[in-house]
């Protein structure tokens, strides 16, 4: 009855099987270490996020160049503050607003993009508050260079003069004559008035929507082993059948089939007649 098993068809088919359900299951497993990696990335950046708070402030040379490991870690600088933008479509409880971004340039030549504070409403340079006059010390948590598009920053381009949509050095050297280091800083305390900006985690270091898709994708490789499972079930069980039909003399001829209307004219054309006609 399973001689059928034999077949070159079904010899296909088998393999076809026995391949494809280690590589589902090879995929599926992958796509969940993924998830669980997101979901490690995630915890190790909320307690770092926690322990920074509480660290002593350290030069900033200490910390670069920047990685995971340094975001939102305490930093002090001393410097004059120069070149003073504005930073729009920046929401802060719920509330639309825009960052005041000022360049502090440092003794090395370069500058360190500090963002001093957050006000409400459209952005407005008689609004924001001029930077102190001198030199100043500032101490924030040091923050990764933004990408537009990403974790809320717009992708818009073409924004008015003394504006800028994201904080990193590749947009800010086109607005300003120096060098800007790829980083910038968040102060502790609001500056004169505004509201402090709160450390944002490193982009792709949360349960963000690339996290769930790769459990999605999980789900889905898997559910792919059950069906490959199950349509190798159903048609050994469909042959199975035909071939139990077969040797019960139930299943109906292929040329008796493919003779059709057609066939039985023929065949009562060669019937004699009972006249002998």
């Amino acid at each position: 009855m399973y001689r059928f098993l034999l077949t070159p068809r079904w010899w296909g088919i088998n393999v076809f099987v026995v391949l494809a359900i280690p590589f589902c299951i090879f995929m599926g497993s992958w796509q969940l270490g993924r998830f669980e990696d997101r979901v490690q990335d995630h915890e190790t950046a909320s307690t770092q996020h926690e322990e920074a708070r509480r660290d002593a402030p350290r030069p900033l040379d200490a910390l670069l160049p920047l990685d995971k490991s340094t975001v939102g870690r305490q930093t002090t600088v001393t410097g004059r503050y120069d070149d003073q933008l504005l930073v729009p479509e920046r929401k802060l409880d719920d509330r639309e607003g825009y960052y005041v971004l000022t360049l502090l340039r440092t003794d090395e030549g370069r500058a360190l993009p500090v963002v001093r504070g957050w006000l409400p409403g459209e952005p407005d340079p008689a609004k924001a508050p001029a930077p102190p006059a001198g030199e100043v010390t500032v101490t924030g948590a040091l923050q990764a260079p933004e990408s537009p598009g990403g974790n809320g920053v717009s992708g818009r381009s073409g924004w008015p003069a003394g504006q800028t949509g994201s904080i990193s050095a590749s947009t800010l050297l086109n607005l300003v004559p120096y060098d800007v280091y790829d980083a910038w800083v968040t102060l502790n305390s609001g500056d004169s008035g505004m509201r402090a900006v709160p450390v944002s985690e490193p982009q792709n270091s949360g349960l963000d929507l690339k996290a769930f898709q790769n459990l999605g994708y999980t789900a889905e490789w898997f559910a792919f082993v059950g069906f490959v499972i199950f349509m190798w079930f159903r048609l050994l069980r469909r042959e199975t059948e035909l071939a139990r039909d077969a040797q019960l003399g139930l299943a109906v001829p292929e040329a008796r089939e493919e003779a059709g209307p057609a066939g039985e004219e023929t065949e009562r054309e060669a019937r004699p007649s009972p006249t002998g006609a």
